[in-house]
């Protein structure tokens, strides 16, 4: 019997759908997109390999008309949606309401041809009666949706695609650029560079504890800070520049001896209150959560990145438990502000409640499609003690801070005062001192009941728990409890964090708040920058980048160039514009139609390829570090030059980490001549311990440049100072390998040997692992028998107890330990395994930075098995599109991170850009 065939993207979503919907419908996946522009040359149809626009997989000359294909790994779940549709008498395609989920439905149209009734059918929740209402509501497809999200697809694979590989030639191989992760990146770096710039400033004041001489005690005590010295200003920090230069005039600058004694001088003077001034406080709440700013809550309250945060929230929605998590919109519809006020009337009380709904309905710059803001779904809130037992526990955090932002948005201001007072004394010496002190005291909390939001800066973080100021008057009398000199020092800005950056981006409406989270993951997938705990360091590569594209192709990493093409590609969304004359002068140039800004400029094509002579590639690769030296970035990693020396750049060090000092230090290190620590009694040749990029070696004799044979090495055990290295231990590592005597089965010897992974013993084919490196010159021909004998485990032999036990993974509740592998030190709760990064100490490591390492791994998918053969190209690809049709096929994480690591060298097309934005 027919019957209706709904398709959404998930089949997580599509057993939800199903249990909703009944026997009565058939509900099935794509499982993401069905058809996108060629990855490579592979997967190109014959018929259009020839074609000299084949490797972007859009005709620039015919109107930019894009080529689609069905990846290999989509074809099994077309054949089985066209064999459902066989069976349907109506189709329903229920993908998001964005424009990604209308440009799959538009594909799946394309792809499937249908020849029954077909009906776009939208939600933003997945609640039994919010799927009855989609039922009940259809709609057509809106092609203005379709056709703004493939302008965007074809601007982002024109981008990468031209600019990618001129990165490869005049920087490093395999790189890629982005119309929205190169401005990602050049923000990181413009921020490393003014750390870099920044010169730190040294100061003292005096802070002390005072409280009413009639009432002392530690009940009355508040904190005050030193603030003026005979009328004149103390310095504090916001007082100097960048440069480390006292920026005000008139301002004091007190010294270590200076504070400690003006401390000494106060000592036993009559405090008093000088000035007492308060002012009403009132704070309203927060507006309910879209997609940007969720990211940025999460990254602050809960320590999850930006795509781990997205990946819980999709897990959320899919299961029914809040409303589409991509959204630009901050308003709730009557029937969420209804709940909302309910639910906080009945919590904390009506006097909670103001009188009138609370609407937020300003959406941010570049914003998207009119959804709800993110909330829990449903015309009543489920509390998280309701669904406490339905959720895992990262999911419960996500879910309880969604709920509270959402009561809270409904909630009446906060109320109080704040406060600020100053006081002062003489000093012994005659020198007049003042203090200032603060503080707030909330009568009325409000909305701070239930939420108080986060800040990037926790000093800056302002809420109910300000310091207590007791009542004060003027002239009255006052004890100092304690009276302390303290020195402090002037701090460089502040790196960014995920939750940062994104903020900035939605600031200067660079991108779209729907895709952060992806743009997060990509400039961390390709190594332009590094988490350091949640901050994001650059890599020198980064540097580089940001270097060749601020000087020949400014327009491009340009924020304001880039928030107005999002605001172009939303009048094309909008019909107030045309696709084919916008693309043709951002490729082609302006000087025709003027389109993308007022003057006539050249077009990106020309750019790239008349203008690549003129990229020095020496220029763009250095980066000044001062007195003469320059860090360059090369094929084996950042390494640091004055003159003819050189020395590589240890990993790990961050570039505002890299002083003068620092790179004299490590230029002397590389640059001065080797002295042999001894002379091998059987050769008379030299032996030198040195260092190289992946540690410490000793060598035996020179390197000579006419041959291509290199002396003998050894690399030091871990236990090994390169600087107490004698030369009888030395000889010892030169030994190796070990011959301990021949196997009499076999009659091949049995070796102990140092390798890549570890110490081992070798008897033809056949390997044990040693547990330590001293037991390479200890272990006996018995010995090795025996182990060698012993069924083979896996590396390691028995379980090596932890090297650190820590807490529970807020994702799985299962303990994490950090264990010692073949490549480095890992962290796992028995399933994920993921590799320390190099800026992660054990001994630093945090229960949140070890859960934000297994959920990035976890992000990543599985590790695509090396040997795996590829799929056949097919003989015929559905090709060519017929009309406006968007976004490229929504890769996994790993199989793009998979595309991302294949070797540019055995492609045609540069598709290391295939990254959107």
């Amino acid at each position: 019997m027919a019957k209706p065939l709904v398709i959404v993207e998930s089949p997580t979503k599509a057993r939800k759908l199903a249990e909703f919907l009944g026997p009565g419908y058939a509900v099935e996946a794509s499982v993401g997109h069905v058809r996108d522009l060629p990855r490579g040359a592979a997967e190109v149809p014959a018929a259009y390999k020839g074609e000299p626009w084949a490797r972007l997989g859009v005709d620039t000359d015919n109107d930019f008309k894009p080529l689609y294909v069905v990846p290999a790994e989509k074809r099994d779940q077309i054949r089985k949606l066209k064999a459902l549709l066989k069976d349907a008498d109506e189709l329903y395609l229920a993908t998001d309401e964005d424009r990604e989920g209308e440009s799959i439905s538009w594909h799946l149209l394309e792809v499937l041809g249908p020849r029954v009734p077909v009906r776009r059918m939208v939600f933003h929740e997945i609640t039994r009666s919010a799927i009855q209402q989609a039922v009940d509501n259809t709609r057509d497809l809106d092609l203005p949706l379709v056709d703004a999200q493939e302008t965007r697809r074809i601007l982002d694979r024109l981008y990468g695609y031209e600019v990618s590989p001129v990165l490869w030639k005049k920087v490093l191989p395999n790189l890629s650029a982005g119309r929205v992760q190169s401005v990602a990146t050049r923000i990181v770096v413009e921020r490393e560079r003014e750390r870099m710039r920044f010169r730190t400033a040294s100061y003292w004041d005096v802070e002390g504890r005072f409280s009413p001489a009639a009432a002392p005690g530690d009940s009355t005590a508040f904190p005050a800070t030193l603030v003026a010295l005979d009328g004149s200003r103390v310095a504090a920090g916001r007082d100097f520049d960048d440069q480390g230069r006292l920026s005000r005039a008139g301002t004091v600058v007190l010294d270590e001896a200076g504070a400690r004694g003006l401390t000494d001088t106060l000592v036993g003077a009559d405090f008093a209150v000088r000035s007492v001034e308060e002012k009403p406080y009132r704070s309203s709440p927060k507006a309910p959560f879209m997609t940007s700013t969720l990211q940025q809550e999460a990254g602050r309250k809960l320590r999850l990145g930006s795509v781990r945060c997205m990946q819980v929230a999709q897990r959320l929605y899919e299961n029914g438990f809040i409303t589409y998590m991509r959204t630009d919109s901050t308003s709730l519809s009557p029937q969420a502000i209804d709940a909302a006020r309910s639910q906080a009337r009945a919590m904390y009380g009506p006097e909670y409640v103001p009188a009138q709904p609370r609407r937020y309905d300003k959406k941010v710059k570049n914003a998207q499609e009119a959804h709800e803001a993110i909330r829990p779904a449903g015309e009543s809130f489920r509390t998280p003690e309701q669904v406490r037992g339905e959720l895992r526990a990262e999911e419960l955090r996500l879910y309880e801070l969604i709920w509270k932002r959402t009561v809270a948005s409904q909630m009446a201001d906060a109320t109080g005062s704040q406060v600020s007072a100053r006081l002062g004394a003489r000093a012994a010496d005659g020198r007049d001192a003042e203090f200032s002190a603060s503080g707030r005291t909330i009568t009325f909390p409000g909305y701070m009941r239930a939420y108080v939001e986060g800040a990037d800066d926790p000093e800056a973080q302002l809420d109910d728990r300000q310091a207590f100021l007791p009542p004060l008057a003027v002239g009255e009398a006052l004890g100092a409890e304690s009276l302390e000199a303290k020195g402090h020092q002037t701090q460089p800005p502040a790196r960014y964090t995920e939750a940062s950056l994104v903020r900035r981006l939605e600031e200067l409406g660079v991108g779209r708040p729907s895709t952060y989270a992806t743009i997060m993951q990509t400039i961390q997938d390709r190594e332009y920058v590094w988490k350091r705990g949640p901050a994001l360091v650059p890599s020198w590569t980064a540097f580089a980048v940001v270097n060749l594209l601020e000087r020949h192709f400014s327009h491009l990493v340009d924020y304001g160039f880039t928030a107005k093409l999002e605001d172009d590609l939303d009048r094309i969304a909008n019909r107030e514009a045309e696709r084919v004359p916008w693309l043709t002068d951002f490729y082609f140039g302006t000087a025709a139609n003027g389109t993308i800004g007022g003057d006539a400029n050249d077009g990106l094509k020309s750019l790239v390829n008349d203008h690549l002579d003129e990229i020095d590639p020496r220029e763009v690769n250095s980066i000044p570090v001062g007195d003469g030296i320059v860090v360059r970035v090369g094929r084996y990693g950042p390494y640091v030059q004055r003159d003819e020396d050189r020395a590589s750049v240890p990993e790990g060090l961050a570039p505002d980490e890299l002083t003068v000092d620092k790179a004299v230090e490590l230029l002397a290190a590389g640059s001065a001549p080797d002295e042999p620590i001894g002379t091998d009694p059987g050769s008379g040749l030299p032996v030198y311990v040195k260092s190289g990029r992946f540690g410490a070696y000793v060598q035996l004799g020179e390197i000579d440049d006419g041959s291509k044979t290199k002396p003998p090495r050894a690399s030091l055990f871990k236990s090994m100072d390169p600087e107490a290295v004698t030369l009888d231990a030395a000889l010892r590592l030169l030994s190796l390998p070990r011959v301990l005597g021949t196997d009499p089965t076999s009659g091949e010897a049995i070796t102990a040997q140092n390798g890549r992974y570890g110490p081992y013993l070798s008897l033809g084919k056949e390997t044990r692992s040693l547990s330590r490196e001293e037991e390479l010159f200890t272990v006996t021909l018995d010995q090795a028998r025996a182990l060698l004998a012993e069924p083979k485990t896996r590396r390691g032999g028995e379980a090596k107890p932890p090297l650190k036990e820590l807490g529970p993974d807020p994702a799985t509740g299962a303990d994490m330990v950090v264990k010692d592998g073949r490549f480095g030190p890992y962290v796992t709760d028995g399933t994920t395994n993921a590799s320390l990064r190099k800026a992660d100490s054990i001994e630093d490591l945090t229960d949140e930075r070890a859960a934000e390492l297994l959920a990035d791994r976890r992000a990543a998918g599985p590790s695509k098995k090396r040997g795996a053969k590829k799929s056949p190209a097919p003989k015929k690809t559905p090709a060519t599109a017929k009309k406006p049709a968007p976004k490229p096929v929504a890769k996994t994480t790993a199989a793009k991170k998979s595309a991302a690591k294949k070797s540019a060298a055995k492609r045609a097309a540069p598709n290391k850009a295939t990254a959107e934005e």
